[in-house]
C-alpha cells in the first residue's frame, strides 16, 4: 500500500472488519500516513484482500509473468496506484497533474523498477474551469515527457457542485522491475546506514504558505520531481541497497518507523545531520509543525550496509536531485521496532508515528 503504511502487531479479525482505533467513521488523520493510516489498512482492507503481494506493504508491488519460453527467463512488473487531493491544485513548484505524474513514478522508481506507463482518471467537480483543467493536461503531458512514461488510458467522471472540491486525479503505473532481490522494507540489517536525498518538509511547507499567506524572504517550492533517474544512479553504483522509500504523508518518520517495524529493527537519526531550509524550519516552528512529519514529493530515503554509505552518498550527491543528501543515521539490534533522534543538544527522544493528522490535503 502507498504512503508509508507502517506494519503493525498482526491481529486476526473474523468476520466482518472491526472499525479502527474505537472509531466508527472515517476521520482526517486516516488519511495522515501515519498511525490511523496504517490501523486502517491492517484492520480493514488487508483481511478483505488478502494474499501476499497486498501483505507486503510495499509502495509499489512485483507481479510476476510467465516464464519466457526462449530463455526460461521470468519477467517481473511493478505495479502501483495512487489518488491526488491536494488543495491548491497549483501550488510553487508544481500542481495536481505534475505531483500526479511524479508521484506514481517515484512509487515504482524506489523499488527498483523502470517505469513505463500510467493511467489516470479523473474526478471532475461541476463548474470548474476549463482552463484550470487544460493547465492541468498540459502539465501532466510535460511531466510524462521529462519522465520517459506514456498515459495511455484513462477515465473521466463528473459530480456535483460542491461534492468534489474541483478536482480528484488517480493514477496507477506500470513498470519494469529489476532483476536480482527485491527491495523491501524488510530488508535493513543491524549496522546499515540511513540516507535522505535532500532538504525536508519543502512541499508540504510550500503548500502552506499558500493556504495561509506565509511570505519567505526567498521563494520556497515545492520539491516535486521524478526519481527515476536518481534512483537507477544509485542502484548502479550499489546494487546492495536494502531498501528505498519516498517520505510523502507522514513524511521521514513515517518511513523510518516502517522500517523498524517491518524489519524488527532499531532506527537511530541525528537531528544535526537532517538537510531543513532554514525557511522551512522557521514556518514549522511558527506553526507548530516538525519538518520529520512533512510530506515531500521529491527526496527519498534509503538504506544501505555502512561499507557502501558513503559511495551511495558521493553517487546521490552527483546527481541534481541529491546535492543536499545526507547520511542521517543507523539501523540498530537495539529497541527493535522504535525510532529514536540524538537532538541538538544532545538529548535522545522517540519519534513515533503520526497520531492525527498535521496537515491534510497536501498531495
Amino acid at each position: 500500500m502507498n504512503d508509508s503504511t507502517a506494519r503493525l502487531t498482526p491481529e486476526v479479525f473474523p468476520g466482518c472488519p472491526r472499525p479502527v482505533a474505537g472509531y466508527d467513521r472515517v476521520v482526517l488523520g486516516h488519511g495522515s500516513g501515519g498511525r490511523l493510516t496504517a490501523e486502517l489498512i491492517e484492520r480493514l482492507f488487508l483481511p478483505a484482500f488478502s494474499n501476499d503481494m497486498l501483505a507486503a506493504l510495499e509502495d509499489q508491488a512485483i507481479v510476476p509473468l510467465a516464464r519466457d519460453p526462449t530463455d526460461g527467463i521470468a519477467p517481473r512488473l511493478a505495479f502501483t496506484t495512487d489518488s491526488f487531493v491536494v488543495r491548491p491544485l497549483f501550488f510553487p513548484g508544481g500542481d495536481i497533474g505534475r505531483l500526479a505524474v511524479h508521484g506514481t513514478v517515484n512509487d515504482l522508481a524506489v523499488g527498483g523498477a523502470t517505469p513505463l506507463y500510467l493511467s489516470a482518471a479523473f474526478i471532475i467537480e461541476e463548474g470548474l474551469a476549463l482552463d484550470e483543467l487544460a493547465r492541468v493536461a498540459d502539465s501532466m503531458r510535460e511531466a510524462c515527457r521529462s519522465a520517459g512514461v506514456m498515459l495511455v488510458t484513462g477515465d473521466t467522471k463528473v459530480v456535483d457542485r460542491g461534492k468534489g472540491d474541483k478536482l480528484f486525479i488517480t493514477t496507477s503505473g506500470i513498470g519494469l522491475a529489476r532483476a536480482g532481490p527485491a527491495l523491501s522494507i524488510r530488508n535493513a540489517r543491524p549496522g546499515d546506514r540511513v540516507l535522505i536525498s535532500g532538504t525536508i518538509g519543502d512541499h508540504g511547507v510550500a503548500i502552506l504558505s499558500v493556504r495561509e499567506g506565509i511570505e519567505f524572504e526567498t521563494v520556497l517550492e515545492s520539491d516535486c520531481a521524478p526519481l527515476h533517474t536518481l534512483t537507477r544512479a544509485m542502484l548502479d553504483a550499489c546494487p546492495g541497497i536494502r531498501l528505498m522509500r519516498d517520505p510523502t504523508r507522514g513524511g521521514v518518520a513515517s518511513v523510518l518507523n516502517e522500517l523498524a517495524s517491518g524489519s524488527n529493527v532499531g532506527v537511530r537519526i541525528h537531528q544535526t545531520a537532517i538537510p531543513v531550509r532554514p525557511e522551512v524550519h522557521a514556518a514549522c516552528e511558527l506553526l507548530g509543525l516538525d519538518p520529520l512529519y512533512v510530506a515531500n514529493e521529491g527526496k527519498l530515503v534509503a538504506v544501505a550496509p555502512a561499507a557502501d554509505a558513503d559511495r551511495l552518498l558521493r553517487t546521490m550527491k552527483a546527481h541534481p536531485l541529491g546535492t543536499h543528501a545526507a547520511i542521517i543515521g543507523e539501523v540498530l539490534a537495539d529497541h527493535p521496532g522504535l525510532v529514536t533522534m540524538i537532538s541538538s543538544i544532545g538529548g535522545e527522544r522517540v519519534v513515533p508515528l503520526l497520531t492525527g493528522e498535521q496537515l491534510p490535503r497536501i498531495c
